[in-house]
This record gives C-alpha cells, structure tokens and sequence, in this order.
C-alpha cells in the first residue's frame, strides 16, 4: 500500500490481487510420496502476529483523540472507541492514518535515506493500511503459505518469505520515494515466485506439470497485471517476486524421483544421484544473482539513488495513465 499525505488522495494497496488458491497443488502433485510432511505453524503466527500488529496499529491511531482531518468526515465505526476507523474519505480500506503508519515504520524513502531508519525495509511489510488490505494478504497468505511449509518447513519458507518482503522494499524504494508504503506483498509474491522456481527446477518428478506451469502461470500474470493500476506498489511486488523466485533454486531442491527408496533398490540397481546437474546450475546462478542484487540494491538505496533516473519506462511497470486515470504520483 503506498500513500502520500492522506490515503484518500494517494492511498494504496501493494496487492489487491492476491487472491490466490492452491490448485497449482491440485494439478502438480508431487509423485515422491515418502517424503516428509511438516506441519505448519509458523504461517498462522505470522497472520497473528499481523492482525496483533494491526490492533496495536488502531490502538496508537486512536481516530477520536487524533483525527487531524475533521472536514473530511467524523470517525468510522466510533463504537469501537480508540480502534475505530479514520474517515472513509481519508482512508476507505477501514484503518489509520497515514501518519501513523509512517510513526511505526511504514517505508519512506526519506527517512530510510536522510535519517538512517533502514529498518522500515523490514518493518513496513509488517503494517497494512486497513482491514480490507490485512484480509486479502492474509487470506492469501494462508492458501499459499501452509500449503509450502507443509513440504519444505518453516525454515525455508519463512526465510524466502522474509528476504522477499525485504526485496520488495528495496525495489519499492528505488522507484517510487514521494510516498510511503505498506503491506506483506512483496512477501506473498515472494511466495508465488517460490512456487514457480520449485515446479521449474523439480521438473522431472511432477506429474500435470504443463497443467501445473500454466496454472501458476496465469495466477502470477494477473496478480501482476493488478499492479499497473494506480496506487498499488507494484514494484514490490514485482521485487518480492524475482526475489522468492530466485530463491526457489536455492532453498526448494527436492531429489530427483527413487532416491529416497534406494535402499529398497537390488544390489545392483543403478542409483542416480541425489539432485540432476541443472539443479545445480540453477542453484549456483540464482545465488549468485541473488548476492550481487541485494549488494547493488543495498547500495543505490542508501546512496539515494533514483530508479526512474536509470530506466525512463520503468514507471509504466507500477502504473499505466488512461483516459480514466492519470499517474502523477
């Protein structure tokens, strides 16, 4: 969600379009079926502890005592005292102000810059601007999510999570620094990335995996498509994304099929090895893909450097102006 002074004006979603479901899962089964089922823990934690971070959010907003905009309207759903709502004019997704979510960490390229809060590349994915943006991460984040950590556990998958919601900061952050943003997309597509890389460099033991590559496929180009409207930071999505799909070759290597009943094989079964050379491959070129992007993302961010200076139509990939929309911002 990106906003600029007040959510009515410039407010946004990083993804309105995440609603994702598991049918790649349905149409890709993995044909190994010895392998180990995890259970899944740590992405319900991580949906409590974004709906704990949001009550905690509506808590520090306190729309009766801080309503800094009272021509735009008297607070929403006033009932719930301190938790209730800033004024749908100012923010119609149902939560706070802008300025409080800039006060607890949302991502701002001056204060990341000028002020030395790098953290807020972290803590902004951590942060949704109202109830309709922490129900649709969230929901999507339980249909992607548990799925994943069910086959390759809470490790692997909190850490693609992790580094791709910080990867999505740092995209975001390059290109678009005139307004704040908030939100776990840039995690979730992370996710989605994942997905893709695994049945890519898993390829030989799915079984529908023409069906299971255009499913993936076309959820991935609509959420993405999403993105080029106005208000939505789709270059976090788009850097959550390259950053969960490189991280797919590194962390989601599954061994190739037979391997873990070869020692039911006869003695003089040929065994093939554990992972095929282009695993490997991919493995090798996707670290180090990944070393050198964050260095260099790292980098122009903290020098303050300016995606748009660098690429003069990159712009389009978060925003496309119409006849019905202009982006300005």
């Amino acid at each position: 969600m990106r906003s600029n002074g007040d959510l009515e004006n410039t407010g946004s979603i990083k993804n309105r379009g995440n609603n994702n479901n598991n049918s790649y899962y349905a149409s890709s089964h993995y044909a190994e079926s010895s392998e180990t089922q995890w259970t899944s823990w740590l992405v319900p934690m991580i949906v409590v502890a974004n709906v704990a971070m949001f009550v905690v959010i509506m808590i520090v907003n306190d729309c009766p005592k801080n309503n800094v905009f009272p021509s735009q309207g008297d607070c929403v759903a006033k009932f719930l005292g301190r938790l209730s709502f800033e004024p749908l004019k100012e923010n119609p997704l149902f939560g706070p102000s802008s300025n409080t979510l800039k006060k607890l960490g949302a991502l701002d390229w001056n204060k990341i810059v000028h002020e030395n809060e790098g953290w807020r590349l972290f803590s902004c994915m951590w942060l949704h601007a109202g109830v309709i943006h922490l129900l649709a991460n969230m929901l999507s984040l339980v249909f992607i999510g548990i799925r994943l950590e069910q086959q390759f556990g809470f490790v692997r998958v909190g850490g693609i999570y992790s580094i791709s919601g910080l990867g999505g900061s740092i995209l975001s952050c390059l290109f678009i620094q005139r307004s704040i943003s908030v939100g776990a997309s840039g995690a979730l597509f992370g996710l989605l990335g994942a997905m893709l890389s695994e049945l890519i460099t898993n390829w030989t033991i799915y079984a529908n995996k023409a069906a299971a590559l255009l499913t993936l496929v076309i959820i991935i180009v609509i959420n993405l498509a999403v993105g080029i409207l106005p208000h939505v930071d789709n270059f976090a999505h788009i850097g959550g994304f390259l950053t969960g799909f490189l991280l797919g070759f590194v962390l989601l290597l599954r061994p190739q099929f037979g391997w873990l009943e070869r020692h039911s094989l006869p003695a003089d079964a040929i065994i093939k090895s554990k992972h095929t050379v282009w695993q490997y491959v991919f493995c090798g070129v996707a670290l180090i893909l990944l070393i050198v992007g964050f260095v260099v993302g790292f980098v122009m961010v903290f020098r303050g450097e300016n995606g748009n200076d660098r690429c003069s139509w990159c712009h389009y990939l978060s925003c496309v102006p119409t006849s019905r929309w202009n982006c300005d911002n």
